[in-house]
């Protein structure tokens, strides 16, 4: 085990992400297939419940260990370090196994709350059904979090990096493996397939919690975790107290961004039924719009978590010396490096809609739409996620409630009048609902960056100069893919037809674009020449 430096940080965390995520792109291609339109729908149902339970107990808890230990162990406090990482263990024990007995007692009345009287789909048992089976995850998953929590409070980030990518392989494993027994060796139903492949989330967070827990007890030295130190001054009373003031803005942010999806489901599913639209129009639409296309969109959003990853442990201990033109350099290069790649990604994302949602779920013209749209909220939230942290890193915790609960209000107060004024002037309905969404998270990201320049004196100078820089190489690499895409044939229909085409567009297109950041001196400027020299290195860009 050995700490990482920011960037390098960053890019383990990322890379780490990044591949899971591709995984969690790639694995939806044959579960789709095998499960079809409702059996997708009962996934993403279950999963979004999931989401904001999990939320309660595993993101709040183990980021604020995070920023505690190291806050701690810059301090010098080695058994105030020792006793809160103890502490958080115990606390997540409680939290865990009340939200997995909520989970089991309360599944029909959630499923009954979330699809209202949709009939001609899945129904309120199958739902339930689906809850119960991935509430074991619940059991797990956040004791893996907090010990992800304790590495990377140290700087710590390939060993968490690795457990997540086998976390990652192991649930996919059971999602693709367990649908494929039930339906195919088996005869099960659909609804039984679906209840195996979401328990893969403990299955897979098992074997993570376990890879962990090895390394972890083979460095024990490095993490301190055998030295018995001398007690210091701070209590266990004042432990207690600092946990939960970190943690509840992180939850609260955590839950408001999953109830996004919640509230979008919920919302679409009754604005899609209103319409008049038959109930697989109405599951397909719903699900589309609130995991599926966010599925494929993960690709954008995983920088974001990668960064924070890195990102907050080294801004806390800036924050906590009192170095605040580091803090200030550390949040402009985050979001510069978030832009610099988020947005040629998104802009092309959007462009290959049609063909990348093909290759997914098959040809779609609603799909295609839904996706093309969906990307930017992905950009959007990266900046949300990264702003966020940074002001959760700074203790601004009104600003955090106000710009997470203001966002997710306005979101959930123009869902609906957007859907239906969308419908009005013959704009496909469903497009309100992400368009929502977008202005909520924006509004969020206003506050934040008001709030951060006002109290902090943080300055934006390097993010808008970098941003007018990258105006000419977006447009030209928007240009380039466009004629390419008009001289390159493809078949919709085809699979492979549509991956070569997608790959030899993504090939021209990121080249057109890399080779004018590197021209234009972008590269430097967002990384640091010598950071920049040694990625050209890498990608045998540079000698």
């Amino acid at each position: 085990m050995k700490k990482s430096s920011f960037v390098e940080g960053t890019v383990i965390a990322t890379l780490a992400i990044v591949f899971t995520k591709i995984l969690g792109m790639l694995y939806v291609i044959p579960f789709y297939a095998m499960v079809g339109v409702q059996g997708s729908a009962l996934y993403a149902y279950a999963y979004n419940i999931y989401n904001i339970f999990l939320d309660i107990s595993s993101v709040g808890l183990p980021i604020a260990i995070s920023k505690i230990i190291n806050e701690y162990n810059t301090l010098g406090k080695m058994d105030a370090k020792l006793r809160a990482y103890r502490i958080g263990k115990k606390l997540m024990g409680f939290i865990a196994v009340g939200i997995f007995i909520i989970l089991m007692v309360f599944a029909p009345l959630i499923a009954s709350a979330l699809i209202g009287d949709l009939k001609g789909g899945n129904t309120v048992s199958d739902v339930a059904f689906a809850i119960r089976c991935v509430s074991f995850a619940i059991l797990i998953v956040p004791f893996l979090s907090v010990e992800k929590g304790y590495l990377q409070g140290h700087k710590i980030i390939n060993t968490s990096s690795i457990s997540q990518v086998l976390e990652q392989i192991v649930r996919i494993s059971v999602i693709l493996g367990g649908s494929y027994l039930v339906l195919n060796v088996f005869n099960g139903t659909i609804t039984l397939a679906v209840g195996v492949s979401v328990f893969g989330a403990f299955v897979g967070g098992v074997v993570a919690y376990a890879f962990i827990k090895y390394n972890v007890s083979k460095h024990k030295k490095v993490l301190g975790l055998d030295e018995k130190y001398k007690k210091d001054d701070i209590s266990d009373k004042e432990i207690y107290k600092k946990i939960f003031a970190y943690a509840i803005p992180f939850i609260i942010i955590n839950i408001v961004s999953s109830c996004y999806n919640f509230v979008d489901m919920t919302l679409l599913l009754r604005t899609m039924n209103y319409l008049k639209l038959s109930a697989h129009d109405v599951e397909f639409v719903t699900t589309s719009v609130t995991t599926w296309a966010p599925k494929i969109n993960m690709i954008v959003t995983s920088l974001a978590m990668g960064m924070s990853t890195s990102f907050i442990p080294t801004m806390v201990s800036s924050y906590t010396l009192g170095d605040w033109k580091e803090v200030n350099n550390k949040f402009n290069q985050a979001i510069q490096i978030l832009l610099m790649i988020s947005i040629p990604t998104t802009i092309g994302l959007s462009l290959l809609s049609s063909e990348v949602w093909s290759v997914f779920y098959g040809v779609n013209s609603s799909g295609s739409l839904i996706l093309a749209l969906n990307v930017f909220t992905g950009l959007v939230i990266n900046i949300y996620m990264i702003s966020s942290s940074a002001i959760q890193g700074l203790n601004k915790f009104k600003i955090v409630y106000l710009s997470a609960i203001t966002g997710f209000v306005t979101n959930a107060l123009l869902d609906v009048p957007i859907m239906l004024f969308y419908n009005k002037i013959g704009i496909s309905p469903y497009l309100g609902a992400i368009t929502a969404s977008i202005i909520g998270y924006l509004l969020s990201i206003i506050i934040i960056f008001v709030s951060l320049h006002k109290d902090c004196n943080l300055h934006y100078g390097k993010i808008f100069k970098t941003l007018g820089k990258l105006v000419l190489p977006v447009v030209s690499m928007i240009a380039i893919v466009v004629i390419c895409m008009n001289l390159v044939p493809v078949n919709l229909n085809s699979r492979l037809s549509c991956i070569i085409y997608i790959i030899v567009n993504a090939i021209v297109g990121g080249l057109t674009y890399l080779l004018l950041i590197y021209k234009f001196g972008i590269i430097d400027d967002v990384l640091g020449k010598d950071t920049a020299n040694k990625v050209l290195k890498r990608l045998h860009l540079k000698k």
